[in-house]
């Protein structure tokens, strides 16, 4: 009977994604249940119990089925982040930039000093440096979304935190070099792979954001089609560089900073992704969670723990420093170095990134990442949703809205 299928059944795309989707849907609903509890953390707690380390039931197969939903999801997430951030608007507000230099470069070195110290070799040093540099625009972003948040620190911390995934981006591309030249790479290629990475992923962007902010210019008539128009941009970016080798995660983030500083009356940027990109949260933090390795967490626990102390202390500690020297108050200050602490998807491509072109030599950073970031994620959206709260700026979206429907 060969119309009957093997058994059991192979999973696919499809069926991975219901199952990611209706997990998270009842993590979420838990969530809900305890007051103060996001509903990301539920989110990932179901993950974690439906993947490798917990039941099995969605596995590391179906993991790899789902990655290339998850890099759109990631994709969205990117270029929403990147609508944040003027370039033109940045140059007039010199402080914004100053607290995002300062306050990469001492993570860098703080972490770099730490995990050497600790007798990491000083390349998975240096490149688990540069990825701690990143913050979580997902988390951000959704927190933001579900505590209502709205207001100064949110607008800046946004901001703050495409700046940081680009300084990581930019750090993580300097040291390829040496990772190359460990590898006993030649020179030609020490140099050029990573110029090429940087360099194309930076072309595509811009490309593919100006075509995109014409075309929203030329069919300006035609509202319906413009979240179309912007998805299909992003899926665009995201074949163009898998097809040219370069990062699927740079490109969507650009793409977003080359559309908000081109156009000039936001026809993209105002945009409402509707509840749809709902559920692309969802997908990626129950992947998130099922992603989650408890052998690493216990073999590199204490590195892990070490490193996400440095992080959030340097973090923390450098951003409410310089945020009062540029005259912010105290609360908003402290609020915004706390919404820089979770880390997420950026840090995990780049680490998947590391592990392909460096293999073993990387599995040690691959591991402490991922042990970090299952740390980050975890404790990241309380956090999150303390800090709006000290910000004072929980339930101020949800106001706004309300005043413009009774206008």
């Amino acid at each position: 009977m060969d119309f009957l299928p093997d058994w059991p059944p192979a999973f696919n795309t499809q069926a991975a994604f219901g199952l990611l989707l209706f997990a998270g849907v009842l993590g979420g609903y838990l969530a809900h249940r305890i007051s103060w509890l996001p509903s990301i953390t539920g989110f990932m707690a179901v993950g974690l119990l439906i993947g490798p380390s917990g039941i099995n039931l969605l596995t590391e197969e179906a993991l790899v089925l789902v990655q290339p939903i998850i890099n759109v999801s990631l994709g969205l997430i990117l270029y929403r982040l990147g609508l944040t951030l003027d370039l033109r608007a940045m140059l007039r507000d010199p402080g914004l930039l100053t607290i995002a230099l300062l306050e990469s470069t001492v993570t860098f070195f703080g972490c770099f000093a730490l995990l050497s110290w600790l007798g990491l070799p000083t390349l998975v040093a240096g490149l688990t440096a540069a990825i701690a540099i990143s913050s979580s625009p997902a988390i951000l972003i959704h927190v933001a979304h579900e505590v209502g948040a709205a207001g100064p620190v949110t607008e800046r911390t946004k901001e703050l935190v495409a700046l940081n995934n680009l300084l990581s981006f930019f750090a993580f591309s300097a040291l390829l070099p040496m990772g190359h030249l460990t590898m006993s790479a030649d020179w030609q290629t020490a140099i050029l792979q990573p110029l090429y990475q940087l360099l194309g992923s930076l072309l595509v962007a811009a490309l593919i954001g100006a075509v995109l902010v014409e075309l929203a210019r030329y069919t300006r008539s035609a509202q319906q089609y413009r979240l179309a128009l912007i998805i299909g941009a992003i899926m665009l970016g995201l074949g163009v560089a898998k097809a040219l080798n370069l990062s699927a995660l740079f490109v969507p983030l650009a793409m977003g900073v080359v559309v908000k500083t081109l156009e000039k009356d936001d026809l993209l940027s105002d945009v409402a992704f509707g509840e749809v990109f709902e559920l692309f949260f969802i997908v990626l933090f129950v992947y998130a969670g099922a992603h989650i390795h408890l052998d690493a967490l216990a073999e590199l626990g204490g590195v892990a723990v070490a490193l996400v102390a440095t992080r959030i202390a340097v973090k923390w500690l450098t951003v409410f420093g310089v945020s009062r020297l540029f005259g912010i108050a105290a609360r908003p200050a402290a609020a915004t170095g706390l919404l820089l602490v979770p880390m997420a998807g950026l840090a995990i491509g780049l680490a998947q990134t590391a592990h392909r072109l460096f293999a073993l030599e990387a599995e040690q950073l691959a591991a402490i990442v991922l042990a970090s970031v299952a740390i980050l994620e975890s404790i990241g959206p309380p956090i999150a949703a303390w800090a709006f709260r000290l910000a004072g700026e929980v339930g101020a979206d949800r106001t706004v809205a309300e005043k413009k429907a009774d206008q």
